[in-house]
């Protein structure tokens, strides 16, 4: 680990939560503050490991060989950096470039807020429903199910857009296949597909599955959802779902439909699809895709330039106490 970024990360750390992840560690383990703090450090050193990652991977339980096989926020982060040209990233942080670069990929409609008010108003008059996200937005932050029906006239909601003092992506609501919607039908529950994209060849790293939970219109595992690994070759949910409270779903508490066992439709053309995709900005190699199923086949939702590293190896998927970090490698 460099120990340039190691120093950054202490001066920007939050120390309160640093201090309550560690007593709560040291509740659970028995383990002394001075003998876990000193690990928690080693941990950073050595494998690029924050406290959040060392707590949740739950590193105060693995060998050192085992430690050395996890994608650490640190080691995330050198990927980024390698694979991912900074000058590019806007196309995948703004909304509204990411729909016009891929549109090949899109599969639906979709205006911004700020477009000339006719063709809004236009836009919303045609529609039961739409969505509304910010241009900028992350983690699913600020998106918003419009039902026209709840207000009195597409002026009203053509004024509420514009009250926010944001610039909003306004667009179809993806028609979800139904297979995915007898799991949980209220949201777009999607796949993210990361791929490594290097030398003009793709590898796809790894396949999750992310639900939507709690009556949430949206999917994210930091807004109520769940995630659970699907086999890369197959597209086969390999193992239970799982939320940010480590709460395991082998049924879909909403539905009762099972999760475990799930099989996506259109699976190779989905991986043909973000393979693809990949070749659009060469210059972004490390992307997060987020795929959507509907009745005719596979859509990208979003591609993330900053590929998120804890849903992929948390220690209720991975018994062996193994990793996925060797993935991650080419």
């Amino acid at each position: 680990m460099n120990p340039g970024y190691l120093i950054k990360r202490i001066a920007k750390m939050n120390y309160t939560a640093f201090f309550q992840k560690l007593s709560s560690i040291h509740n659970k383990t028995g383990k002394s503050r001075l003998y876990l703090l000193w690990d928690m450090f080693n941990c950073g050193v050595k494998y690029g490991a924050g406290y959040i990652d060392y707590d949740l991977f739950e590193m105060y339980n693995l060998t050192p060989s085992q430690r050395n096989t996890y994608i650490t926020r640190g080691r995330n982060n050198a990927l980024v950096k390698k694979y991912n040209n900074a000058e590019f990233t806007h196309f995948f942080h703004n909304k509204a470039q990411f729909n016009t670069l891929f549109s090949d990929y899109i599969g639906r409609e979709w205006i911004l807020s700020d477009d000339s008010k006719e063709a809004v108003l236009d836009f919303i008059r045609k529609r039961d429903v739409f969505v509304s996200k910010p241009v900028d937005g992350s983690c699913g932050k600020g998106i918003e199910k419009i039902s026209v029906s709840d207000y009195p006239d597409a002026e009203s909601i053509y004024n509420k857009l514009k009250n926010t003092g944001k610039r909003l992506l306004l667009e179809d609501v993806i028609p979800q296949h139904p297979l995915l919607n007898e799991i949980y039908p209220l949201a777009v529950n999607t796949l993210r597909v990361v791929t490594i994209h290097a030398d003009g060849k793709t590898k796809i790293v790894c396949t999750y599955f992310r639900i939507g939970n709690n009556l949430s219109f949206v999917d994210n595992f930091n807004s109520a959802g769940m995630v659970a690994p699907v086999d890369e070759i197959t597209g086969m949910v390999k193992d239970k779902a799982i939320d940010k409270n480590k709460v395991l779903y082998k049924v879909h508490p909403h539905s009762g439909a099972s999760i475990k066992g799930f099989r996506f439709p259109f699976w190779e053309q989905a991986m043909e699809m973000v393979t693809k995709a990949c070749s659009v900005v060469p210059q972004m190699g490390y992307i997060g895709w987020d795929v959507a199923f509907t009745p005719q086949g596979p859509c990208l939702v979003e591609g993330n330039p900053f590929p998120g590293h804890d849903i992929y190896q948390l220690p209720e998927h991975t018994p062996d106490k193994h990793g996925v970090y060797e993935k991650f490698i080419l």
